[in-house]
């Protein structure tokens, strides 16, 4: 590892640029410059930032030219280079399916034999295709996939879905979805035990993102009669804190909420007589 310094390569444009920066702002780590470099030093943790095309990341780690990368499982699968993945990252998620035209009649996979397919995705594609023992065609374009029936150039397209509304718009379907993604940290396979250290740190530091950013403090008052039943509610991450209030009978309970379960939650709380509810982001979370 050159001047002890952890390398990491995430796009330098797209749609995870943005939110691979965010990650290391939340992280601690400052990157600065980096609008105008393709490799750029943080000023405050022994790590270089370098900026590439999403499908050069897998290769970059691959061959060590960067010790770890951010990059989507879809463009992990489609490069098949041999890195391992390392944490997942909760952030760019999509999938990757099959889109027809709306007026064409799909009730099977197999109604594929026979067709044209458009795609970016190759590699992800042909496996989907030969595991199903379906004969189609593929047709590899670069971009605009979704147009590709539209001009006669295929029959159906396999892309990358959000929210569905570009397949809306070009008059398409989604028919069968292949593959879950979202945004992934990779490592080489012969990463030195110095940038091994420092990855571990920056687990480390982002998984604390990740808990913060699936929880909620939430602090209330209670009255004591019925604590049991509410720390029964709230179990936190051992047990609630509770404190007594100035008020006679009545404590404070502080403890941690998972986003997922909130609105049940606080919807209980109430039946157990909890006023004063307030809940507050967590910015770092360490367990």
């Amino acid at each position: 590892m050159k001047d002890q310094k952890l390398r990491i390569a995430i796009q330098k444009g797209g749609r995870l640029h943005d939110k691979s920066i965010d990650l290391l702002r939340s992280c601690g780590i400052k990157v600065e410059n980096y609008h105008s470099k393709l490799l750029s030093a943080s000023s405050n943790f022994p790590l270089e930032v370098l900026f590439l095309r999403d499908d050069d990341i897998p290769g970059c780690v691959a061959d060590g030219v960067a010790d770890i990368g951010i990059v989507g499982q879809n463009v992990l699968a489609e490069s098949s280079k041999q890195v391992i993945e390392h944490l997942e990252l909760g952030f760019g998620k999509c999938r990757l399916s099959i889109a027809v035209p709306r007026s064409m009649a799909f009730e099977k996979i197999s109604d594929l034999n026979g067709l044209k397919i458009a795609t970016s995705y190759p590699t992800i594609l042909q496996n989907f295709l030969d595991k199903n023992q379906i004969d189609a065609e593929l047709h590899e374009i670069a971009g605009s996939v979704e147009i590709a029936p539209s001009i006669g150039l295929a029959d159906a397209i396999f892309d990358i879905v959000s929210t569905g509304s570009t397949l809306a718009t070009n008059g398409l379907k989604e028919v069968h979805s292949v593959m879950q993604s979202e945004a992934v940290l990779i490592r080489g396979n012969t990463i030195s035990a110095e940038a091994t250290t420092l990855l571990d740190k920056i687990c480390f530091r982002i998984k604390s993102v990740q808990q913060a950013s699936n929880n909620k403090y939430i602090l209330l008052n209670a009255p004591n009669e019925h604590l049991d039943a509410i720390c029964d509610i709230l179990p936190g991450m051992n047990s609630p804190t509770i404190m007594p209030l100035a008020k006679p009978g009545w404590s404070s309970v502080h403890s941690v909420v998972n986003e997922d379960q909130f609105w049940d939650i606080i919807d209980a709380l109430r039946d157990k007589g909890a006023e004063g509810i307030l809940i507050v982001p967590i910015e770092k979370m360490f367990v």
